[in-house]
């Protein structure tokens, strides 16, 4: 009798992330340097009055730039990340973060998280590039097989960025984990590499520049 077992695999083990820049049109990524970015950071994270960018995220917001300067400093936030802050060389000025996560060489398993974004940076051209040169770099450069997004399931922003970027829905954890004294059921999503080509060719139609006016805004949306 003979049982289902997975498709055979020769896969060497891919590569840790290093301290290059990860360089695009309109915005690069570089490794935190809490020297040279917090205070870009802390001054566009600040444009969030309410802290509403925060509501889903386990820490913030920040009250002051030491309090921020603590938190990019931490070395036991879960998943041990590899942060990168982003810069828009349109504002001229760092007002993101982003990292990898829960990064497993091996098997091939990365997951990317611990996202925000500053008012000025959302719903620009630069949001979707940054994503997508970490997206690429996982696949391309580092090797990975599964590029992975887990979120909030009542954090209906992410959800609906997971899905845009090109993110599979694989299923809801339940229970899975408490941050800010709260439950949190996590929604799971995965790109894997057999996708990377297709979804590729939608990123770099969206990103030609003829997509967007004077002020980075897209005239038509991202599609794969």
């Amino acid at each position: 009798m003979k049982f289902p077992i997975g498709f055979s695999i020769k896969f060497e083990k891919a590569k840790l992330p290093s301290t290059r820049k990860l360089v695009g049109k309109y915005c690069f990524l570089e490794p935190v340097n809490i020297r040279r970015h917090s205070k870009d950071l802390f001054k566009n994270f600040s444009l969030d009055k309410k802290g509403i960018d925060w509501i889903y995220m386990p820490s913030g917001p920040f009250k002051d730039e030491t309090s921020l300067k603590k938190y990019l400093k931490c070395k036991n936030l879960p998943g041990n990340p590899f942060f990168y802050s982003i810069y828009s060389k349109r504002l001229k000025t760092f007002c993101g973060l982003a990292s990898y996560l829960r990064i497993k060489p091996k098997p091939g398993t990365i997951e990317v998280g611990w996202i925000t974004y500053a008012k000025n940076l959302q719903r620009t051209a630069e949001a979707t590039e940054a994503m997508y040169l970490m997206m690429k770099n996982a696949f391309e450069n580092l090797g990975y097989r599964r590029y992975e997004w887990k979120c909030d399931k009542l954090n209906k922003r992410s959800n609906k960025s997971a899905i845009r970027l090109g993110f599979k829905y694989e299923g809801l954890f339940r229970q899975a984990t408490i941050y800010k004294n709260r439950n949190r059921d996590t929604a799971w999503y995965a790109i894997i590499d057999k996708d990377w080509e297709k979804l590729k060719k939608g990123y770099l139609k969206f990103l030609k520049p003829s997509n967007f006016d004077k002020n980075y805004k897209q005239f038509k949306k991202l599609k794969f």
